[in-house]
């Protein structure tokens, strides 16, 4: 991959084209895409494979897997017979795919989009559109739908309800596929089409999730004829409405609006969860054990995205996880979880899927996700941020809220002294984090402030107690006594990317000596080419080595950035952002040797830092001392406009 610097703008500018081949083995992650309608998502190549897709929502069973099984996850293919030069670039201000085929003889383009609504993306479509237009000249066109249910477990029985239009049946689910492309059925599992276009024509494939009740009736379903433009059209301007939400900057660079754009196709409309990416069991590690499903929402990351979206004037996406949140948690601490389903659910029992062999060979493919009964310490310290981020913006704070908030210091008071597996999550026994204790502590410094600002009932005296404890408990046993720089863990000599985060929640200034010889340290030991791995020398209980990961190494920039280096901040900067793809998406993590990414895709926690970073450095470059957002900032645009725009 190409580690040019990649401009953070609002949208990724001319892309360069690339040859299209079918590949017999598996493609590299970067060659995807992500279209999704806040519901459900799905990866498609560059040679217009749709390799990834769970439907109805984003923690459902799969019907399209290839990326996890080549031959048996299933696919849906939109491609020239021959090869073909491809670009691709989403329509600007959306999450539509376009993916031009050129060749000698003509040009195609692939517009690929989940259809959103007028009236909300809380109400889906659940549907998935496919357009094939012909742009110049003639060019043969192969369709090929091969529907793989349940994680490729089962071949569904594909049959006909119409001149071309078919229905994929099996386990709990239903495909309708329709429009105007002459599919044909070439076995019980699997349909084709053969189609040359020139330049004009146009034709649509759809496909439609349906449930098993509405299989008997499924041909009411059929798109009526020109439906599927007027889903176009309607797709475009949902997102392009969406989008007038962003506040804008007037320095190239400092709106990354794409990656606003992706966090909010993570986000599940209908509670406000947040997910951590769209897929599972993409490795970070190639070959290795470290698989993990990302298809739900962790406290963490989507505290992280909140607050990213809200920089960006976003203030009703980060207010719908808040509520999300204290829900799921039925409003006490002692309810309180690493992670939820999208929905709420609590239970998200790890197991693993035996006949995936897993992207090239990296075994074992897993749902759900075992994290769910860890106890994470920084949790705490997260929804005290949040809370307080929220009354920031002018926003009271009511009975029950408080209430909640309150339980919430009080867990983070019995239980800072407890050793936790910390924000990495690591499966060997637990530690002493020094990042976790900092986030107890910021737990009950942001309820104390919260509590003076609002008059709120609290026992401060016992509160600033426990926060003076907890301070000189880091500051003797987290600090590197020879360097005086913090450590990873109590009387430890390792380093930890998650010491960056220290002066977000106060705990120290950005430019304090102290933090600078951390910011420094952290560099010396897990810089890998200009890139930040997580940690070493910490027991993780998982073989082999993963690559770098590209949400610390945002973080370092924007702490270079907050101490006043800033062209050092923009080199990093400039280093990471040159691991995204060409249309702005990244992963979780990266392998400097390869050039190649790894982990699940697209990462919104790595979507999220980027925002951060780049608002950060471009506040800086302007004067500012931070690029927070006043309560005026983020309410003017909504109020200009009367309304909040789509949901």
């Amino acid at each position: 991959m190409n580690l040019k610097p990649h401009v953070s703008s609002l949208e990724p500018s001319e892309v360069e084209e690339e040859k299209f081949e079918a590949a017999p083995g598996y493609l590299p992650i970067g060659d995807y895409a992500l279209i999704g309608d806040c519901h459900s998502a799905a990866l498609i190549s560059r040679g217009g494979s749709i390799d990834w897709c769970c439907l109805p929502r984003f923690d459902s069973d799969s019907c399209f897997a290839r990326i996890l099984d080549r031959d048996r996850g299933g696919h849906f293919l939109i491609a020239p017979e021959q090869p073909a030069q491809s670009r691709r670039r989403y329509a600007p201000g959306s999450m539509v795919l376009e993916t031009t085929f050129e060749s000698e003889q003509g040009e195609v383009r692939l517009t690929d989009f989940f259809a959103m609504r007028a009236g909300g993306a809380r109400f889906p479509r659940r549907e998935l559109v496919r357009v094939i237009e012909g742009v110049r000249g003639s060019m043969r066109i192969k369709v090929e739908i091969a529907p793989r249910l349940d994680f490729g477990d089962v071949k569904p029985w594909i049959y006909g309800v119409g001149n071309d239009d078919f229905v994929a049946a099996g386990s709990d689910t239903g495909l309708l596929f329709s429009g105007d492309a002459p599919l044909e059925l070439v076995d019980r599992h699997n349909l084709r089409a053969h189609v040359t276009l020139r330049a004009g024509e146009r034709r649509y494939v759809s496909m439609q999730f349906i449930s098993p009740a509405e299989l008997q009736d499924a041909s009411a379903k059929l798109p009526k004829r020109g439906e599927l433009k007027e889903h176009l059209e309607e797709t475009l301007a949902w997102w392009r409405e969406w989008g007038a939400k962003i506040l804008k900057h007037e320095r190239p660079g400092a709106c990354p609006g794409r990656s606003a754009i992706v966090l909010k196709a993570l986000t599940y409309a209908p509670t406000g969860a947040i997910i951590a990416a769209p897929t599972t069991s993409l490795p970070e590690h190639e070959g290795g054990e470290r698989n993990w499903d990302y298809r739900f929402s962790w406290i963490r990351d989507s505290v992280f995205t909140a607050r990213a979206l809200s920089m960006l004037g976003l203030a009703s996406e980060a207010d719908g996880f808040r509520r999300f949140i204290m829900r799921s948690a039925a409003g006490s601490a002692e309810q309180l979880q690493v992670l939820y389903g999208i929905d709420g659910k609590r239970r998200l029992t790890e197991i693993e899927i035996d006949h995936l062999e897993g992207w090239r060979g990296s075994k074992p493919v897993r749902i759900g996700n075992g994290a769910e009964s860890q106890f994470q310490a920084d949790m705490y310290g997260l929804l005290l941020e949040l809370a307080w981020r929220f009354s920031a913006r002018g926003n009271p704070l009511d009975d029950e809220y408080w209430g909640f908030l309150v339980s919430l210091v009080e867990a983070a008071i019995e239980k800072w002294p407890q050793p936790d597996s910390g924000i990495w999550e690591v499966r060997g026994d637990p530690q002493h984090f020094v990042h976790s204790k900092v986030m107890c502590w910021a737990a009950v410094n942001r309820g104390i402030e919260l509590a003076e600002k609002h008059s709120l009932v609290a026992p401060l005296a016992e509160w600033r107690r426990a926060r003076d404890e907890i301070r000189t408990a880091i500051e003797q046993k987290g600090i590197d006594p020879l360097g005086d720089y913090f450590v990873a863990a109590f009387e430890s000599t390792h380093m930890d990317a998650a010491l960056l985060l220290l002066p977000e929640v106060d705990f120290i200034a950005y430019d304090d000596p102290r933090m600078i010889r951390t910011v420094d340290a952290v560099r010396r030991e897990l810089d890998v080419n200009g890139l930040v791995l997580r940690y070493c020398g910490t027991d993780d209980g998982l073989a082999g080595q993963e690559g770098v990961f590209l949400p610390c190494t945002f973080w370092l920039a924007e702490c270079l950035a907050r101490a006043g280096r800033v062209k050092e901040a923009r080199a990093v900067f400039d280093r990471v952002c040159g691991c995204a793809n060409e249309l702005g998406l990244f992963p979780e993590e990266f392998d400097t040797h390869k050039g190649e990414m790894l982990g699940n895709f697209p990462q919104g926690l790595t979507h999220l830092a980027h925002i951060a970073a780049a608002l950060s450095i471009d506040a800086v470059e302007r004067g500012h001392k931070a690029p927070e957002l006043t309560p005026e900032q983020v309410e003017a645009p909504n109020k200009a406009r009367g309304s909040i725009g789509p949901r």
